[in-house]
């Protein structure tokens, strides 16, 4: 089983002057949820090498047990550090894509055509696509068949609500659940902060970072599905 992470290379939070980057437990729990699986992980990101973590994801309030191991595995400190490009990527090397969130996809992946053609590839070609909390944003252009790849597809993603809470609703360049619904996708949402994925087909999202586990998990089983129903070779 291989699965390529796509990590943002942005930092800087819209026009706030504040720090951004990926959500430390996104980036930590679904690594951990693959490696224990036996997956063959890559890392990617616009830039290569290692990608900006937001600094309030590492705050004491915002600790899990993922990121605790994370903080004790220096082999995986220097797997993120060392993330390869995104254009070297190709869906053929792969058997899914999966998006971490925390706001800086918002910036340098939503409209980034790298990565909108990789998530087209690999759907065209029966492969899963996973994305969790700000990251379903990335899926904003992605076409399938002519139409938005979310179209009609049961989905989730960082919610309106908890945009508000963290007071951001006009700072980020679109709000992860109108443009989900704009583009026709079945939006759904659970209370705020809690855990909630979707498997809908072979996409696959969820809806803020606690999320995080249970999107991960959800590619694991969809691809051991895929494997298990695949025909053998005579």
């Amino acid at each position: 089983m291989k699965i390529l992470m796509v990590f943002t290379s942005h930092d800087i939070l819209g026009n706030t002057g504040r720090k951004t980057g990926f959500w430390l437990e996104e980036g930590a729990a679904p690594y951990y949820v693959f490696r224990d699986a036996g997956v063959d992980l890559t890392l990617a990101s616009p830039k290569g090498g290692q990608p900006p973590i937001d600094p309030k994801s590492d705050l004491p309030e915002n600790q899990t047990p993922a990121m605790t191991r994370f903080k004790k595995d220096a082999a995986a400190q220097g797997v993120f550090a060392n993330t390869r490009k995104l254009d070297d990527m190709r869906s053929e090397n792969f058997d899914a894509i999966f998006y971490p969130g925390g706001h800086g996809p918002m910036w340098d992946l939503v409209d980034n055509q790298d990565s909108i053609s990789l998530i087209e590839s690999f759907y065209d070609s029966g492969k899963p696509v996973a994305a969790v909390c700000h990251a379903p944003a990335v899926l904003h252009r992605v076409r399938y068949n002519g139409a938005p790849i979310v179209k009609d597809k049961r989905v989730t993603g960082f919610a309106n609500s908890e945009e508000e809470e963290v007071q951001l609703t006009h700072v980020v360049p679109f709000l992860v659940e109108d443009e989900l619904k704009r583009l026709g996708g079945r939006y759904e949402k659970a209370a705020n902060w809690q855990s909630f994925a979707i498997t809908d087909g072979r996409l696959i999202t969820g809806q803020n970072p606690a999320s995080s586990t249970a999107g991960a998990q959800a590619l694991v089983q969809l691809l051991a599905k895929q494997r298990a129903s695949a025909p053998t070779a005579a």
